[in-house]
């Protein structure tokens, strides 16, 4: 009853609504732009791409944003955070015009297009971060939690209905070539400017801080410098806590072989499924992103509960274990119909593994570091997927049907189940306390 009243709470403030509002079209615009992105490089039928291509075009669209994430803090508390998240938005908006450009011509292999990527997604960083430190600044510190499950959850929902709308687009109305991608790439500046618009009239300068006590006023390179040192200082210090240390090393190693998987699929669908059909490859992976989804959602239903019950280590064990049978079981027959069913169980234990990891930082770290850590985990999260994308450039065929990989993988992922449940175990027992579950 009290999560309810939370919510209503919550959500009848007017300023929470017009920062909720924000996020959502800004995010809703990068599902339009980013299926531009990929789907030019997967999909246009004017050029042939390699996994390679695939693998360097996921990398330009994390790596900036991963390591860009721990610096972003500098500039958000020296300038107005409405300031940066409505002129963030203007800049990218204009910087997609040359993007629509070079795509109308036909020349996303340019180093200007790959630039242009790089800039507009590493520039998202400073809008998602800006808006998740203004959320203080908008709802009570009691309704925090409530607040960013709303927020990063719908703010999903709009990025995937972008998503869908463009593949919609793409299947009905535009055509997909060069100038398709264009026109798609062109309608996510819409999103950057209602955002940028909406930011501008919603709030003034002050209102999202930073506060005179947030605020400050060391050179900016003495505080990059700080910020790496800080970086540096929280890895010595999760050294320090292996309860936290080892389910954050487990999801790494979960991501590089959740990257191998990724590549695979779409190769699949790409080039082994529907070769000559990409109305039907992309309708293939709607559902893959639709099964995706739901299993993060399940995720988050079961996680608390079952964390509470049998603790965090045990519920991850198991996840790893349910998936190294599963991407046996589904992957191994190459059936478009079984990889929705594995990417279910992948993506419920990729979010419930994340949950865990999440919480046990939070309530193993002291709060001093707690910030650097999470900056750690951010950026090692993003990169050990784009490792485990080159890794799959190695092990899978340009046609993504490869059952050595799938063995590979699902080895893997029993072998991490064994390592992690065992050192989980003993650092369990050496505690004499279980890892912390997921407060319900």
């Amino acid at each position: 009853m009290s999560s309810n009243v939370n919510l209503r709470t919550v959500l009848a403030s007017g300023p929470f609504r017009r920062l909720l509002g924000v996020r959502l079209v800004s995010q809703f615009g990068d599902g339009l732009f980013q299926a531009a992105l990929a789907g030019g490089l997967l999909f246009n039928p004017e050029k042939g791409t390699t996994a390679a291509a695939v693998a360097i075009g996921f990398a330009i669209l994390l790596v900036p944003y991963s390591l860009l994430g721990p610096f972003v803090g500098v500039f958000l508390d020296r300038w107005s955070r409405r300031t940066v998240i409505y002129g963030a938005n203007l800049i990218r908006a204009g910087l997609v015009v040359p993007m629509v450009l070079l795509t109308w011509n036909g020349q996303e292999t340019s180093l200007g297009y790959a630039l242009g990527a790089l800039l507009i997604i590493g520039i998202n960083r400073f809008v998602l971060a800006g808006l998740s430190a203004s959320q203080p600044h908008v709802v009570s510190e009691d309704r925090l939690v409530i607040a960013n499950s709303v927020a990063t959850t719908l703010g999903t929902v709009c990025y995937s209905i972008g998503l869908g709308i463009a593949g919609m687009g793409l299947n009905s109305v535009l055509h997909k070539g060069f100038h398709g991608y264009a026109v798609l790439a062109a309608s996510g500046a819409i999103g950057y400017l209602g955002s940028a618009l909406l930011a501008y009239v919603s709030f003034g300068r002050a209102d999202l801080g930073p506060d005179d006590i947030e605020r400050t006023n060391h050179p900016v390179l003495e505080a990059v410098a700080h910020v790496t040192r800080g970086m540096v200082a929280g890895l010595r210090h999760l050294a320090s806590r292996p309860v936290a240390a080892y389910p954050m090393i487990a999801q790494g190693l979960f991501r590089v072989l959740y990257g191998v998987l990724a590549l695979s699929t779409l190769l699949l669908y790409r080039r082994y499924f529907f070769p000559a059909n990409d109305s039907r490859a992309l309708m293939g992976l709607a559902q893959i992103v639709v099964a995706g989804g739901l299993g993060s959602l399940l995720a988050a239903f079961l996680t608390p509960p079952v964390t509470a019950r049998i603790g965090g280590w045990r519920w991850v064990t198991f996840l790893f274990g349910m998936v190294g049978v599963m991407v046996f079981v589904f992957g191994l027959p190459f059936r478009p119909i079984l990889l929705v069913f594995a990417t279910f169980f992948v993506n419920l234990a990729a979010q419930g593994t994340k949950i865990v990891v999440d919480t046990t930082i939070q309530q193993e770290c002291a709060d001093d570091y707690r910030g650097r850590v999470f900056s750690v985990n951010d950026t090692s999260y993003n990169l050990c997927f784009v490792l485990g994308l080159f890794g799959a450039v190695l092990l899978v065929p340009e046609t993504g049907r490869s059952i050595p990989a799938i063995f590979l993988v699902s080895a893997g992922y029993l072998v991490l189940t064994t390592w992690y449940g065992l050192a989980a175990s003993r650092i369990a027992d050496r505690a004499h306390q279980p890892v912390p579950a997921v407060p319900v």
